[in-house]
């Protein structure tokens, strides 16, 4: 059984083309997972394997692999970095252990960039900073440092410093060795010890003396020491580097350029020897799912079985694919108890990930990201474990859904879209599909223009089938202004029996959401009783196409006052037939108006560009409720007509440079301004035409 003090799990987190994937692709390298350096822009990554991540050179979705080093397993969860994708990186950073955060040498902090940090901070995890792309033009280790350090509160300190920048980038310091360290030029990321450069020796020895008073500074016995003596020992300073670490009290920064496999094996020796093993971690909290209480697991093979599921993959061929991280215990066997569920699953084999490769495997202890197919019941969010010692795991929230289109199929296609997209509900949680009742599209829902292309592209590869998206109808409504009295009536006589309903209503507007009352005022036998609600269906009916546009009626009173009845003639039909002529009538006279809906927006945005989006919701009809701040946003709350927002995401995006984000909600509905009023009724009546 594998020694779960010997295995390592973390998140490579960063913003787009910050190298995460060349990174996780160089390391793996360099630890003989893999037989060559994949690289990114020429479609041989092993970690960027779907067709739609080789054809953008970008990362879609979470993939896994595993690398041994200096007798450790290291599991590695390479996530994406674009916002449209982010999702992928918040359920992996809820069951990682640590983080590599990657920022790139010449793009720096990014808007991104601060997300990861909280996905980081969130759960408190130990973190490497790896400082990429140092070989590329205009590559600056020292202002990237800077810019990190001012942005987050990580603690940042440098622990090996680049010897030579850009294409000179020949080397690296380590300043906890205390030794220069020069990289082989076959790109295999090895690398041979040699003399400290002449010139950096007094800022390789600021930088030591910054590094052993960072570490210092997290322990009182150090501290203590280090005041007296001026320095720390060798053992001292790795071992209080590494204490301090896997507390997340300090981020240790290095640097590497990936794509010539330059720094790789440095960085592994940091993830085996400064981050924690899954027993090191604080135990997972959950909850007893028959007593309510809460209950902890600690990441040891001696505690129950217990596991979360954060990510589905949806094969055509294989099946699910359900992908969970073990907290504790050890999973051997052919099933396990979903408590979120409450049912046993049964599976055939476990695997473990390697790239868009499965590896078959016995047990899994703490610490390992395996996989198993098709389970009946399970979904991503679900915890397995014992059933003996059920406990229940909070899953994080998917990420809101911002933009949305009406989706529909080519003829004959329908039934086969709609099932594939049902089935890629499993695998992406922040896809929705919804109807709207009142326009009777069917809406598909994302957190971005690009996330839905992306679904477009994959509902074809994998499915055969094509989706096509168009802007939704807005669901305008109608009411009345004012208020008046109407007689309806309806008279028929053809030869047999006649047709007689007659009913004199009272309409008047409602306040807004109230929807719709029915008062019954009728003095005497003026209108039979059984026929009094035929008048209330009457209305009804008619109100779902109104007058002026053939939009729902709403917020309307009416009172059936008077009318007359025929004893042989009268029916319910009549008297039904009677209140829609009624309404149809009264409707016309009482000032009838267009009302569209109206949404509460909240935008978080950095302050620089305020003004801009308090400029754009201006233009867009907007009305701003307040503003709020945080430690780095501003946060504007706003009143918007949905007509305005339906395509405001990548509006937002290029508007901010990516650092802006949102959500919204319905809140009420309101007036359509006149002379857009009459362009929307046009339009109506020619479509209804």
């Amino acid at each position: 059984m594998q020694d779960v003090q010997n295995i390592r799990n973390t998140v490579l987190l960063g913003h787009g083309n910050s190298g995460k994937t060349t990174l996780a692709e160089a390391l793996l390298f360099t630890a003989g997972s893999v037989k060559r350096l994949g690289k990114v822009d020429d479609g041989t990554a092993s970690m960027d394997f779907e067709p739609e991540e080789i054809k953008r050179h970008i990362s879609i979705s979470t993939a896994f692999n595993h690398l041994g080093w200096k007798k450790k397993e290291v599991f590695l969860l390479d996530t994406p970095g674009d916002d449209n994708f982010i999702n992928e990186a918040k359920f992996a950073a809820h069951v990682a252990d640590s983080a590599i955060l990657t920022v790139g040498a010449v793009l720096g902090v990014r808007s991104q960039t601060e997300k990861f940090v909280d996905y980081v901070r969130q759960r408190n995890l130990p973190c490497l900073v790896c400082i990429t792309k140092m070989d590329r033009e205009r590559a600056s280790f020292t202002s990237t440092v800077a810019q990190i350090r001012e942005s987050f509160d990580l603690n940042p300190v440098v622990v090996t410093l680049p010897i030579g920048a850009e294409e000179n980038f020949r080397g690296v310091v380590d300043l906890v060795e205390n030794k220069a360290f020069f990289f082989a030029a076959d790109g295999s990321g090895k690398v041979e010890a040699g003399e400290i450069p002449a010139d950096m020796a007094d800022e390789v020895a600021g930088l030591r003396e910054n590094l052993m008073e960072y570490v210092a500074e997290t322990d009182d016995e150090l501290i203590e020491k280090f005041l007296e003596e001026g320095e720390l020992s060798p053992d001292e300073l790795k071992t209080g580097l590494a204490t301090a670490v896997r507390a997340a009290a300090i981020a240790p920064v290095y640097c590497c350029a990936a794509l010539s496999n330059a720094g790789s094996s440095l960085i592994l020796d940091g993830i085996v020897n400064l981050l924690p093993s899954p027993d090191q971690r604080p135990a997972m909290v959950g909850t007893d799912p028959r007593s309510g209480d809460l209950v902890e697991r600690r990441g040891t093979a001696d505690e129950p079985f217990s596991a979360l599921v954060f990510k589905t993959m949806a094969d055509p061929f294989a099946g699910r694919l359900s992908i969970f991280r073990v907290f504790s215990g050890v999973l051997k066997g052919d099933s396990f108890y979903n408590s979120s569920k409450e049912t046993v699953e049964r599976y055939g084999q476990l695997f473990i990930m390697e790239g868009k490769e499965q590896k078959p495997v016995d047990e899994a202890v703490p610490g390992m990201i395996v996989a198993v197919a098709k389970l009946k019941d399970t979904t991503t969010g679900d915890t397995l474990c014992d059933e003996a010692h059920p406990v229940v795991f909070d899953a994080p929230e998917p990420l809101p859904t911002v933009i949305s289109y009406a989706v529909s199929a080519r003829k004959g296609d329908e039934e086969k879209l709609f099932s594939s997209i049902t089935r890629m509900l499993d695998e992406d949680l922040t896809l929705k599909l919804t109807r709207d009742q009142q326009t009777q599209e069917i809406l598909i829902s994302g957190v971005g223009q690009v996330h839905l292309e992306m679904i477009s592209e994959k509902l074809k590869r994998k499915f055969g089938v094509e989706m096509e998206l168009s802007v939704p109808k807005v669901p305008y409504r109608e009411t009345i202004k004012g208020k008046t009295t109407v007689q309806g009536k309806h008279k028929k006589q053809s030869g047999g029996r006649g047709q007689y309903g007659d009913c004199t209503i009272e309409m008047e507007p409602l306040p807004r959401g109230e929807g719709f009352e029915f008062v019954d005022r009728i003095v005497g036998g003026v209108i039979p009783q059984q026929y009094r609600p035929a008048v209330e269906k009457g209305i009804l009916e008619a109100m779902e196409k109104g007058v002026i546009a053939g939009y729902p009626f709403v917020d309307l009173k009416v009172t059936l006052i008077d009318g007359s009845f025929h004893n042989v003639d009268s029916s319910e039909m009549a008297f039904k037939i009677a209140g829609s002529l009624a309404f149809k009538k009264g409707a016309q006279e009482a000032q009838p108006i267009l009302l569209e809906p109206i949404m509460e927006i909240e935008i978080h945005v950095d302050k620089e560009h305020v003004g801009d989006v308090m400029g754009d919701l201006n233009s867009r009809r907007g009305r701003v409720l307040g503003m709020d701040s945080t430690d780095r946003y501003e946060v504007v709350s706003a009143h918007v007509p949905l007509a305005e927002i339906q395509l405001y995401a990548p509006d937002l995006t290029s508007m901010t440079g990516g650092r802006g984000s949102f959500t919204v909600k319905f809140s009420h509905y309101e007036e359509v301004p006149a002379q857009l009023a009459e362009k929307i009724i046009e339009a109506a009546r020619a479509e209804n035409s």
